[in-house]
């Protein structure tokens, strides 16, 4: 007999019957219709509806959360009797390697959209060195060539061929060669998007670019947001400080996710608004440290810092690594810790989806995996501000301060010692906590502050072992 029950990601109830399930070592099959999108028709087919969960013991539909609530009464003799007597095959669980039929179709249908254009020029443009401004540029084409070749294949006006060509930069199929322009007519020179430096070393990017029409941003990060959420509620502990990294690896989620992930390669980041933005990097970042941690590895339960600094995603039609996307986007591009450098430089197209203001809640939303780190979790955007105040709060409710007001001394993560730029002087930073700290450690921290008396601030050591 199986237990199996549909479920949707950051669903409550559905958590409740997880763990109703889990506490009691029941094994069950759960199909998030979330991650597995063409398991809803079944879901409605069996049930009526699509709302979740719902739950089957073996062929029978028991019913959501309040069913099976009932039958958890008198001491759970319903429950017993109904798995007991339950028979047949309920919803199969998902097969790894499966691809929705739908999902390829209408894939297909968009690149026929925009591709055709990208093939004839990859086949027939005369892409080589070309020697300019005292250095060699790699693999690369004049804008010239590329109006030519539109106006002699697809019988168009040159005006228009360089309106097709504006379009493919836009999209990022092609970039000038320096960054200097969109697109131009001329001595101008121009690289596929696949031909530019970093972009074979991401690892979202399989040898060729996505062709397909680029989906809506907010729509990708969506997905990918309930992606890892259907991950994280499957394969990490409850309380999310333990990540099952080996089971990730071979789930069909995870297979998913990585497949999802070349949808960023050419999405038009333009379009998101700043709390969008906010929510979509914090939640990539969470996102690639996992992906990290399975393709790259750490050595002996300890996080590599210099491998995973190597890790990027092609995202917009340019490269990002964990750091670009910490200190480039999420902390306005300010100098990482103990380094000079800001990570973009001025005329760097990234610096437009760089956040106008930097909010130091943001380092409470970023788990980098370890098991010092603020616990992994992924953010909504129409509710981001209020979701980094909860992180931030959870976050010193356990491991990240601590008062002893015999010896005058808080402990606090070393997080504000590295980032000291993003919350000011010390005395400050103690009195920016106190907004996120319980009653009983607000109320010690506002005695210490309020006394007078000289306040010291150790800061604790940090454990960089992984957080498995």
């Amino acid at each position: 007999m199986r237990i199996s029950f549909f479920s949707r990601s950051n669903c409550r109830e559905c958590c409740a019957v997880r763990r109703f399930f889990r506490e009691r070592a029941l094994r069950f099959v759960e199909i998030n219709v979330d991650v597995f999108a063409e398991r809803e028709k079944e879901l409605r087919e069996r049930t009526g509806s699509a709302t979740v969960p719902k739950i089957f013991f073996g062929e029978k539909l028991i019913g959501g959360l309040v069913e099976l609530n009932a039958l958890r009464k008198d001491g759970g003799e319903e429950l017993e009797r109904r798995l007991t007597a339950a028979v047949g095959e309920g919803p199969s669980a998902p097969a790894y390697g499966f691809e929705e039929a739908a999902e390829v179709e209408e894939e297909e249908e968009e690149e026929e959209e925009i591709g055709r254009v990208v093939r004839v020029l990859r086949q027939r443009l005369p892409i080589q060195d070309r020697w300019m401004k005292m250095k060699i540029a790699r693999n690369c084409f004049a804008g010239s060539e590329l109006v030519e070749l539109l106006v002699r294949h697809h019988g168009c006006a040159p005006s228009k061929a360089v309106e097709i060509g504006k379009q493919l930069c836009k999209k990022h199929f092609i970039h000038h060669v320096f960054g200097e322009n969109d697109f131009e007519e001329g001595n101008h020179f121009y690289r596929f998007l696949e031909h530019e430096p970093l972009i074979s070393k991401c690892f979202n990017f399989r040898g060729s670019t996505n062709d397909s029409e680029p989906k809506a941003a907010a729509a990708v990060c969506d997905r990918l947001t309930k992606i890892m959420c259907a991950i994280l509620e499957s394969y990490a502990s409850e309380d999310r400080r333990h990540v099952d990294y080996m089971a990730i690896s071979k789930s069909e989620e995870f297979r998913r996710y990585v497949n999802m992930t070349q949808d960023l390669q050419r999405v038009n980041l333009l379009e998101l608004s700043e709390n969008e933005t906010l929510a979509f990097f914090i939640n990539l970042y969470n996102a690639m440290i996992i992906h990290a941690m399975i393709r790259v590895g750490c050595e002996e339960g300890v996080i590599n810092r210099r491998s995973f600094s190597d890790f990027h995603y092609l995202i917009g039609g340019h490269p990002y690594s964990l750091g670009a996307i910490k200190n480039g986007i999420l902390r306005s591009n300010q100098r990482p810790p103990y380094s000079l450098i800001k990570p973009f430089g001025t005329g760097d197209r990234r610096l437009e989806h760089a956040l106008v203001k930097m909010d130091p809640l943001v380092h409470f939303g970023l788990c980098n995996g370890t098991k010092s780190s603020p616990k992994v979790r992924f953010f909504s955007s129409y509710r981001v501000a209020e979701e980094l105040r909860s992180a931030a709060r959870e976050f010193f409710e356990n491991d990240g301060i601590e008062v002893d007001l015999e010896k005058r001394t808080i402990h606090l993560t070393p997080i504000f010692k590295w980032h000291s730029s993003d919350f000011g002087q010390e005395r400050n930073i103690l009195k920016w906590i106190i907004n996120f700290l319980d009653a009983n450690k607000a109320g010690l921290l506002t005695h210490l502050l309020g006394d007078g008396g000289h306040v010291n601030i150790s800061y604790m050591s940090y454990d960089w072992s992984i957080n498995s």
